[in-house]
């Protein structure tokens, strides 16, 4: 009986899970997934908490629900991965041995990386909504706030969806609109970006964008330190940015286990080749999601793209036959822009979101780098989307390879 062992039970790893146990199950394979809790976020959902438009109800379920039958389940720590002997060492002393490792573990907010970050002011006035506690104290806290300066600040690069502290900012917009206190609040967007994202096109046209909402976008500031007790975010150059509000995307980094183990780049996140998402180590071992080192966004989207590849690459290896470099870095996003509004970019490693239609060239129902009232309800019905067809690994109509149809060049 081959082995198969998935690390890490959240998007990436449940997809995964689910898309292959209906095959394997026929080939006398035995599958484990492994992960330490039994609850199950929806992670893009952590964003809208902090405004009163979601719960933590409204974003967590039990992962049970969504693993398929004939998968083993184990909840527990891991202690080691040992790729050298095709062992994975568990809390109680308990070992896996695998064939094939498939590692999912995901992504998480490091805020001790940061001098000053975490301390005696955290959660009290710096706040982050990366994590279900962040958001929930985030939302507490912003029931009460009645004005000031409120800066929104990523650390460093890469985090976990990139457009979510751009979605912050247009949505604070919007919710101090809504509470009447718009003109008592100054929002300040600090990134160590050179613009308001990753690609230029994009940048130009979100950067415009939040000089119409009145908010101030600072690039190229690198924070090397917080001061809490002057308020005050100081970068490694000595440039201060003064707060009275601090929304903070801190350092973002892979699992602790990937780090001890050794399989990991100094933030924790595994060498995989771009395009067959195969770890550059080990060739029995594939990664994606969040885990991997790979130029592409942290994203959900992303994880569904790489799970359709990774899919179709896996069952090529224990074939005995050469998997395909068919992973183009797509990623597609939503960007929630407050009052009932939204933007969408479909972009990938090479070709940056360019204006247009999708997914259907000429029809749409989405504009490509425009806002839309279409948009904003792509976003928002994308949280039935995800609990009923993505973690089930269910055919979507969105190609894994970006394609240019529907789209203008610039």
């Amino acid at each position: 009986m081959k082995k198969l062992v998935i690390l890490g039970g959240g998007t990436a790893g449940t997809m995964m899970a689910n898309k292959l146990v209906p095959v394997l199950g026929e080939k006398d394979w035995q599958i484990t997934i492994v992960d330490q809790d039994e609850t199950h976020y929806y992670q893009p959902g952590f964003l809208f908490i902090p405004f009163g438009i979601y719960t933590i109800d409204d974003v967590r379920k039990p992962r049970r629900d969504y693993y398929p039958s004939g998968v083993e389940v184990v909840i527990s720590n891991i202690e080691g991965i040992l790729p050298d002997e095709n062992k994975v060492k568990l809390a109680n002393n308990k070992v896996l041995q695998y064939d094939y490792l498939i590692i999912a573990t995901g992504s998480r907010i490091v805020p001790d990386e940061t001098d000053g970050l975490k301390n005696g002011a955290w959660h009290q006035n710096i706040f982050d909504f990366y994590t279900p506690e962040g958001a929930q104290a985030l939302a507490n806290h912003l029931k009460f706030w009645e004005g000031g300066k409120m800066v929104v600040n990523i650390v460093e690069m890469p985090i976990k969806c990139p457009v979510a502290p751009l979605e912050f900012v247009f949505l604070a917009d919007w919710w101090f609109t809504e509470q009447g206190i718009r003109d008592k609040v100054e929002i300040e967007y600090v990134t160590p970006l050179p613009g308001a994202f990753t690609k230029p096109i994009a940048s130009k046209f979100l950067g415009e964008f939040l000089n119409k909402k009145n908010i101030h976008l600072t690039a190229d500031f690198s924070v090397g330190r917080v001061d809490s007790d002057k308020n005050k975010i100081v970068s490694w150059d000595e440039k201060e940015i003064d707060y009275d509000l601090l929304v903070t995307i801190p350092t973002n980094m892979g699992s602790q286990i990937i780090i001890d183990s050794g399989l990991g780049d100094d933030l924790g996140f595994i060498p995989t080749d771009p395009n067959t998402l195969i770890s550059k180590q080990y060739e029995n071992v594939f990664v994606l999601g969040d885990a991997t080192d790979l130029p592409s966004s942290k994203a959900g989207s992303v994880a569904h793209f790489e799970a359709d590849i990774l899919y179709d690459n896996f069952l090529r290896v224990i074939e005995g036959r050469k998997p395909e470099p068919k992973f183009d870095g797509h990623a597609n996003c939503f960007i929630e822009s407050g009052f009932g509004k939204g933007i969408l970019i479909d972009f990938n490693y090479d070709v940056e979101p360019l204006p247009g239609k999708f997914p259907l060239p000429g029809v749409g129902p989405f504009s490509l780098l425009q806002e839309t009232r279409m948009n904003h309800w792509g976003k928002m019905m994308f949280r039935w989307v995800y609990w009923n067809l993505l973690l089930k690994g269910a055919e979507m109509p969105i190609e894994a390879q970006m394609t240019m149809a529907g789209k203008k060049g610039q």
